[in-house]
C-alpha cells in the first residue's frame, strides 16, 4: 500500500472512532479492551497520535515522550480527539517523502512508518470503540488487514522484545482464506525472536485460518481465533504472550 492509502485509512477510521465514542459515551465498557471504558480509549488513541505527529512535524530523530493524557471527558475529550487526528492527518498528508524523523519499525521511510502504524493502530482502536457498540463493527478491507498482518509478524514480533517464544523449536501456520491468491505466513517459534516468511513451507504444528481482516483481529487479540488444526497451546501461547506496550 503507498502512503497516501494508509493516510486515507487513517483519516477514515479517526472518524469512525470519534463517531462511535460519541455514540457509546465516554462511560461504557469496551468489550475488546476488558477494564477499559470508552474515555480511556479515547484518550489513549488520541495521546498516541499527538505523540506520532510530534515526530514528523517536529522532526524528533530519537525517542521522545509523549504528552501524556488529558484530564477531558465527555464532548470536551472527543473535541480534543478530533483535533489531534485530524493534526496527525495533516501533518501527514503534507509532509515531504524524504522528512527524516526517529520511528520503531522497517520502513521504506520514516514517512511510510509513521503513515501505516498509525492507520493499523486507529483501525484496531476503532474497532475497541465500536465494541461498546450493539451492532457489528465496520469491515476492514482484505488487502489492508493482510499488511496489518504482515506488520504484527514482520515488525513488531521480529524484534528482540517479543515474548512469543517456546522451549523447543515450533511451528505456527496462518493462512487466510479471502485473499485473491492463497497467503500463509509461517511463524517459527523458539527461545528466540519469531521468524516469520510467507510461505507455507515444511509441516506446521499449529494452523490458524479464516478471512483476513478476523486473522488480523484475533492475532491483536480483540477476536477469538478463528479455524484451528492442531496444536491449541500454540494459540493460547500467542494469546498470553503477544501482546505490544
Amino acid at each position: 500500500m503507498e502512503i497516501a492509502e494508509f493516510v486515507a485509512t487513517l483519516d477514515r477510521e479517526g472518524r469512525l472512532m470519534a463517531e462511535a465514542a460519541e455514540r457509546a459515551g465516554t462511560d461504557a465498557k469496551v468489550a475488546t479492551c476488558p477494564g477499559w471504558q470508552v474515555r480511556e480509549l479515547v484518550r489513549h488513541t488520541g495521546m498516541v497520535h499527538r505523540w506520532a505527529a510530534a515526530f514528523v512535524a517536529e522532526g524528533h530523530t530519537s525517542y521522545h515522550p509523549d504528552g501524556g493524557l488529558p484530564d477531558l471527558d465527555g464532548a470536551e475529550l472527543l473535541d480534543w480527539f478530533r483535533e489531534g487526528h485530524r493534526r496527525l492527518v495533516d501533518t501527514l498528508s503534507n509532509a515531504p517523502a524524504d522528512v527524516e524523523c526517529w520511528s520503531f519499525l522497517s520502513a521504506p521511510s520514516p514517512l511510510a512508518f509513521w503513515a501505516r502504524r498509525q492507520a493499523h493502530e486507529t483501525t484496531v482502536h476503532r474497532v475497541d470503540a465500536e465494541s461498546a457498540l450493539p451492532e457489528a463493527p465496520t469491515a476492514i478491507a482484505t488487502d489492508f488487514a493482510l499488511d496489518g498482518i504482515d506488520e504484527l509478524l514482520n515488525g513488531f514480533h521480529a524484534r528482540d522484545r517479543s515474548r512469543v517464544r517456546t522451549e523447543e523449536p515450533r511451528v505456527l501456520r496462518l493462512r487466510a482464506l479471502d485473499a485473491a491468491e492463497d497467503v500463509v505466513w509461517t511463524v517459527r517459534l523458539s527461545q528466540e525472536a519469531p521468524v516469520t516468511t510467507r510461505d507455507a513451507a515444511g509441516d506446521a504444528d499449529c494452523e490458524l485460518a479464516g478471512p483476513a481482516a478476523r486473522l488480523y483481529l484475533s492475532l491483536w487479540n480483540r477476536l477469538p481465533f478463528p479455524s484451528l488444526t492442531g496444536d491449541a497451546a500454540l494459540a493460547a501461547l500467542w494469546r498470553e504472550k503477544s501482546a505490544v506496550t
